[in-house]
């Protein structure tokens, strides 16, 4: 996950839990309350909020108080957060063929992809 994580930064210069981040929001149709962004993601609600304010300075993703009573916030990709996240899938995408894929030999991968086609949700970044 080091090696991945390092290489992705070097190639994208997007750290790997903010590509997380962007990915759990794209999975969500683009927008989530802060807290299920922080159940959904691997960074705690004070790391999350750390983060959110980092993207939302780089213009990736942007902020607003959640319904009629103000109470909450929900956390949006922007345009150029879907741009960003598509440009860095193919990197993520090589790390994990490298990284963990090339690990397995055919009979390996064949009970992956069975085990994943029970629990894979279809999903595609902008």
């Amino acid at each position: 996950m080091r090696q991945l994580e390092i290489e992705l930064e070097q190639r994208t210069g997007l750290a790997l839990a903010d590509y997380d981040v962007l990915a759990q929001l794209a999975i969500a149709d683009g927008e989530l309350r802060m807290t299920e962004l922080a159940n959904r993601a691997l960074i705690s609600r004070s790391g999350m909020t750390r983060r959110v304010a980092r993207l939302v300075e780089e213009g990736l993703l942007r902020r607003a108080d959640a319904g009629a009573d103000g109470r909450g916030v929900v956390v949006a990709l922007t345009d150029a957060g879907v741009a960003r996240l598509a440009e860095t899938v193919p990197a993520h995408a090589r790390g994990i063929a490298e990284y963990f894929v090339s690990r397995l030999d055919d009979q390996e991968l064949g009970v992956l992809e069975s085990a994943l086609d029970k629990v894979t949700v279809d999903c595609m970044f902008g």
